[in-house]
């Protein structure tokens, strides 16, 4: 169920045919009404809600050529500010408008709009009716709730492409990804115990090469509650793969016989329904578009290293590194390969380090984004904290600074040093603990 409910979130057309099939329904619910209970209950329907099937034709054309017009509208705006967001920000923030839901739905009401007129209005002819009709009235009003949507989603569009309402949409998704892997310990009782799988050992490859989206860990803890078994993930969410590699072991008393593909879903892209790594990239690309200097706004790469700082301190608090995962018995029955906390570091801050070494903006912005995941985080990653600080400061020529420029800089770093109980590092001669 999850692996399907995943395929109908990543398919875009899903809404629009919904909306389309619903304007089909209510048409044909409304030429049966038109047929057989209008007439028969006429002298309680008002007549202002009742055309004749020549202006009934007259108005349902001329609403469906309109509200065409609205959806091609509506639909070049869509690949405008896709192509903004590729060029501005980062292709991988696409699929952030894309998953819009809005965007979508209304896109979807428009066709439904078009669908229901125009199907109503095939279905209008002479032969049939022989009294007034009601379904010109549904489709006006069905018309101006297009109208409305169309207001709507303007007001919509020009609120999304501002740069900070994308930063809390990545912000919101990296949230949501820590918060699968925070009840995902949560629900660990923690028992002590080495991993020592024994049993007969059977291989998972991958069909089809492309990125790992999706892990149904639940599906793994039923099946090896069911055959007694035991799973060592060789890759996690986000990985590449190639048809052949090893996705897994399973260690088994007797030979299951089952498809074990239904555990992984694989793609062409990656996505950050689980993966925490590409969530946190998806930030860092739009900070290093900001300081480019074809857009040079630092200012908001600033802002975006605040924000890892903040969510660098949720990971934190987790036991990073290779994950022990435990069924319903408390049984650890999966070892899953995370990231380790340095790796997550050194993925977030390593192409920061280098494209913003020359703004001290970006420096000292670093340095406080540090220093909010040390506040933040367990004091057993401050090492590793650190650590990052002074890989940052390596490519730093601090005789270049000016001298407000280090002063402003220096008292981040101490204060870094404070939050982690390091000696601060001097910027005069580059040396510390």
């Amino acid at each position: 169920m999850e692996k399907i409910t995943y395929w109908f979130k990543e398919k875009f057309w899903v809404t629009p045919a919904v909306y389309s099939l619903l304007a089909v329904a209510l048409s044909v619910i409304f030429f049966y009404v038109d047929l057989l209970v209008v007439e028969r209950y006429r002298e309680y329907i008002p007549s202002i809600l009742l055309t004749n099937v020549d202006l009934a034709k007259t108005i349902m054309g001329a609403l469906a050529g309109a509200l065409l017009t609205m959806t091609t509208f509506t639909f070049s705006t869509i690949l405008v500010v896709l192509t903004m967001y590729s060029s501005q920000f980062s292709p991988r923030t696409l699929k952030n408008f894309v998953h819009d839901r809005l965007t979508w739905r209304v896109l979807g009401i428009f066709l439904g709009g078009f669908v229901y007129n125009t199907l109503s209005l095939l279905f209008m002819r002479d032969d049939l009716y022989s009294h007034n009709v009601i379904s010109t009235f549904v489709g006006i009003l069905i018309a101006f709730f297009c109208l409305s949507a169309f207001a709507y989603f303007v007001h919509h569009i020009a609120s999304t492409i501002q740069v900070s309402k994308l930063i809390i949409g990545l912000v919101e998704d990296a949230e949501r990804v820590i918060s699968l892997y925070e009840k995902l310990e949560d629900e660990q009782a923690g028992n002590p115990g080495q991993w020592a799988p024994v049993g007969i050992k059977e291989a998972v490859r991958a069909e089809t090469s492309g990125y790992v989206q999706f892990i149904s860990f639940d599906k793994m803890k039923d099946f090896s509650l069911e055959h007694e078994a035991k799973i060592e993930l060789h890759v996690k969410t986000g990985d590449f793969v190639y048809e052949g590699k090893p996705l897994a072991t399973i260690y088994l008393k007797k030979s299951s016989g089952k498809d074990l593909s239904e555990f992984w879903v694989i793609g062409q892209e990656r996505t950050t329904e689980q993966d925490v790594d590409f969530a946190l990239q998806k930030l860092v690309e739009v900070g290093l578009r900001a300081i480019s200097p074809g857009i040079n706004d630092p200012n908001t790469a600033n802002e975006i290293l605040a924000r890892i700082g903040r969510l660098l301190g949720r990971l934190g608090c987790l036991e990073l590194g290779p994950q022990h995962i435990e069924n319903k018995e408390g049984e650890k029955v999966i070892l899953y390969p995370f990231f380790s906390y340095k790796e997550i570091l050194y993925h977030v801050y390593y192409q920061v380090s280098h494209y913003g070494k020359e703004d001290i903006s970006v420096l000292a912005a670093v340095t406080e984004s540090l220093g909010i995941a040390a506040a933040m985080g367990d004091s057993r990653h401050h090492e590793a904290l650190w650590n990052m600080e002074l890989y940052v400061l390596e490519g730093l020529e601090a005789q270049q600074l000016k001298t407000l420029d280090r002063d402003f800089l220096q008292k981040k770093i101490d204060e870094l040093a404070d939050a982690v109980n390091k000696r601060p590092v001097n910027l005069h001669t580059l040396e510390g603990d």
